[in-house]
């Protein structure tokens, strides 16, 4: 009989990641690359591993399945089914660099569509703190309820950028509006500091893959934030894949959010 993807299943994979991923830090060879993944980035011994350690995890359910992780592309799996995206090490570059900041990151959707997605699991791989969410029923980190940002302080921005020297001259007007600004390398964990309230505003004008942000934005709607492209346009339709990406705005509520667009926007 085929198992269920469900909370208990995700945090059962996070533990294995834990028991794994963290030591690889100190591999004398964990900062060579193995090969170019599918996503075009370059393939780590932790990600390997990690994305491993996923899929083996999703396998053993013996039901159909698509997954579309970062490193291997899409598999599909007894003809396919409903999609996982997999982000095996999300802020592998901290990983093998010895910076404590990386995650795995899980989202499962009915469909191919950002609006399909109605389940997200995000682990700490360090820490072991654990966000998940399903769709409808909240949004939780160890257990606890995850609630955004109630005002329209802008007080923490927290932002990624793949090419600064473009990127941070288009959003300076919002960074000096704020009191503090993070960059931290990993767009899951950034995603559940908005849905924990302690970040305001998430920012990311350089393109962002859907497996990036796929884990965090269905935790962050449910915990009450509000999630769009820079633009402020509706990202419900985007496709769940490898080759699509999109510029992403984040904030603790609609009004957060709609100060964040007038101030880009200039």
């Amino acid at each position: 009989m085929a198992g269920t993807i469900g909370i208990g299943f995700l945090r059962s994979v996070g533990e294995r990641l834990r028991a794994v991923v963290p030591a690889l830090r100190f591999s004398s060879t964990v900062r060579e690359p193995l090969e170019v993944g599918a996503s075009g980035d370059k393939t780590f011994q932790v990600d390997r591993v990690a994305e491993e350690t996923v899929v083996s995890a999703l396998e053993g359910l013996g039901r159909p399945l698509t997954i579309v992780s970062e490193e291997m592309g899409t598999l599909d799996i007894g003809g396919g089914g409903d999609r996982v995206l997999v982000d095996p090490i999300d802020g592998s570059k901290n990983a093998v660099s010895g910076i404590p900041v990386f995650c795995t990151s899980v989202a499962v959707a009915a469909g191919d569509r950002v609006k399909d997605i109605y389940l997200s699991y995000i682990v700490n791989l360090l820490s072991g703190d654990e966000f998940w969410a399903e769709k409808g029923r909240g949004a939780y980190w160890n257990g606890r309820r995850l609630e955004t940002q109630g005002d329209d302080e802008i007080r923490v921005v927290i932002y990624e950028t793949q090419t600064p020297g473009i990127d941070i001259p288009r959003i300076l007007p919002l960074l000096s509006v704020s009191d503090r600004t993070r960059c931290f390398g990993s767009t899951a964990l950034d995603l559940t500091f908005v849905a924990s309230g302690a970040v305001s505003v998430y920012v990311n004008p350089s393109p962002s893959r859907s497996f990036d942000f796929a884990g965090g934005l269905l935790i962050v709607r449910e915990a009450g934030g509000v999630v769009t492209d820079t633009g402020g346009g509706d990202i419900d339709g985007v496709e769940l894949s490898i080759e699509k990406s999109i510029p992403l705005l984040v904030s603790g509520n609609r009004a957060l959010h709609e100060k964040a667009l007038d101030i880009l926007e200039g």
